[in-house]
């Protein structure tokens, strides 16, 4: 980038600011993004980097400011106008039609299209751009066929084939194996290279100082910093972002095990759409006071492992037993009444219920129990004192308890999960990717509420994408690919690149002769 490229930034927002009910998510934030360039936009979960960046995108509508795209003012009221700007944004939460193609999923809603589009001619073009950014993806293959780095892909050959010259990546590595990050790095730069620019809204500070050229960072609606990378460490950001200073260690006692607590006996679950099962003779167990970490790219049966020790998922053959108690094909209920928590993995459809408040998320669990609820009659008192209780220590940003839970931010929602779940632990709590799209603090408490958990001497099984989390929390790390327990090992007598060869299904690992 020469100096004069840099003279006219391809966006510039200026004094931004959007109120919701109870809200200032932005107050007077300005911005700008330079042609070729990366800029990571940082902040805690409801700092307002989202909703920033939504109002580049024409979902909403800034109360004030003025939005510059390439030097000429912008009035973006709908994605259709963002996306004739030239601007694309891949959501946290993917914006994919499951039983539709990714030739369909790409092309739908565009308005340039005949009648009867030339599905022949697409097709084509989109497998020209996936081999031109090396995407590899089938047009003709089902979105909900695809593992979730597979759809990461669609969503950014959907940016390409529409023209998008300026990236918003919201989270984009949340989902992603650090293979698959790493493959994301060079398809930004081969952009990058091309002209193209983004912004990049992430808590991993080593995704920000490999990405980014430049860092703006967000605290409670304003901007508190903006640096060049070069010029900061992960610590200096983490701290930026949070105000105070971040720990990246953890406290836990000895490991110290106490009986069996979750027993998994050579445990199937058929695919009623494919020859090889969800679980192939899956065979594990946990014991009070342990962390078993569950390991593996997305897709390789991780949640049908979850789902059928939570009762959501019927086993095909083999046996579960909690507390030496045979549950294998209890319900949901009487998996919950066993002591038995779930984190899911999709905090939307299965954590939470979006019309309804923060407060009555957080006491879904309790409604049962004489202390909400007497005679068929809740005791609103003592549910707002509860809810807000867990509002305080989880800190859970909202307005109020009342605040419908849909309007919280993706990581709000996320510790509004959390916090009910861990609250009713009766014992073993099944963790789904519980720090996904957290900041860097609140992974912090997220991972440290997990110890106090486990040294408590409750049992817990924990799936997680990210091997440093697995091997910073759990006791012992078991591996899953296509649906098998490749090897179970202690963390301390494991490491990285093992891990790794068994997350690609790999049992022996290679040494130089």
């Amino acid at each position: 980038m020469n100096q004069q490229t840099l003279l006219t930034p391809v966006v510039r927002m200026e004094h931004i600011s959007k109120h919701f009910p109870g809200v200032l998510a932005n107050d007077q934030v300005s911005l700008e993004l330079y042609p070729g360039q990366v800029l990571a936009l940082l902040g805690e979960n409801g700092a307002g980097k989202s909703t920033l960046m939504n109002m580049l995108v024409g979902l909403y509508r800034p109360d004030s400011g003025s939005i510059y795209i390439r030097g000429e003012l912008a009035d973006i009221q709908s994605p259709q106008d963002s996306m004739a700007l030239g601007i694309g944004m891949i959501h946290q939460e993917f914006m994919l039609v499951g039983n539709m193609t990714v030739a369909e999923n790409i092309i739908l809603g565009l308005r340039d299209l005949p009648f009867v589009p030339k599905l022949d001619e697409i097709k084509t073009k989109i497998t020209e751009l996936s081999q031109r950014y090396n995407l590899q993806v089938d047009p003709d293959a089902v979105i909900h066929d695809l593992s979730v780095g597979e759809q990461q892909r669609v969503e950014i050959l959907k940016l390409v084939y529409r023209g998008a010259e300026i990236l918003i990546l919201d989270e984009p590595t949340a989902v992603l194996t650090p293979g698959e990050s790493r493959d994301l790095n060079k398809i930004i730069k081969k952009m990058l290279n091309e002209g193209k620019s983004a912004i990049f809204i992430t808590h991993k500070m080593d995704e920000v100082i490999e990405f980014s050229h430049k860092v703006q960072v967000l605290r409670r609606g304003k901007t508190v910093n903006i640096c060049d990378t070069k010029e900061v460490t992960p610590r200096d950001l983490a701290n930026m972002m949070v105000g105070r200073d971040i720990l990246f260690s953890l406290d836990r006692c000895p490991f110290n095990p106490g009986g069996v607590k979750l027993k998994v006996e050579h445990v199937t679950v058929n695919n009623p759409l494919g020859s090889r099962p969800f679980l192939d003779d899956v065979s594990l167990e946990i014991h009070q006071g342990e962390i078993l970490g569950i390991a593996g790219v997305a897709g390789n049966g991780q949640s049908q492992l979850t789902e059928v020790i939570t009762g959501l998922l019927p086993c095909s053959a083999g046996k579960i037993y909690i507390d030496n108690k045979e549950m294998s094909h209890a319900t949901p209920l009487q998996i919950i009444r066993a002591g038995v928590s779930h984190i899911p993995s999709d905090r939307g459809a299965m954590g939470t219920v979006g019309d309804m408040s923060v407060g009555e998320n957080l006491s879904m669990k309790k409604y049962r129990t004489k202390e909400i609820s007497q005679g068929g009659i809740i005791k609103r008192s003592f549910m707002r004192a509860f809810a807000d209780k867990l509002i305080k220590t989880f800190v859970i940003k909202t307005p109020d308890q009342n605040t419908c839970v849909k309007f919280l931010s993706g990581g709000n929602i996320q510790k509004t999960v959390l916090a009910r779940e861990i609250d009713s632990c009766g014992g073993l709590l099944i963790a789904v990717y519980p720090s996904r799209g957290l900041d860097v603090g609140a992974t912090e408490a997220v991972r440290q509420n997990l110890i106090s958990q486990r040294d408590k001497g409750n049992a817990i099984l924990l799936v997680s994408e990210e091997l440093e989390e697995l091997q910073m929390v759990a006791d012992k790390i078991a591996v899953m690919f296509e649906g098998r327990i490749m090897g179970i090992k202690d963390v301390k007598e494991t490491n990285t690149e093992e891990l790794g060869l068994l997350m690609a299904g790999t049992t022996t690992v290679r040494r130089d002769a």
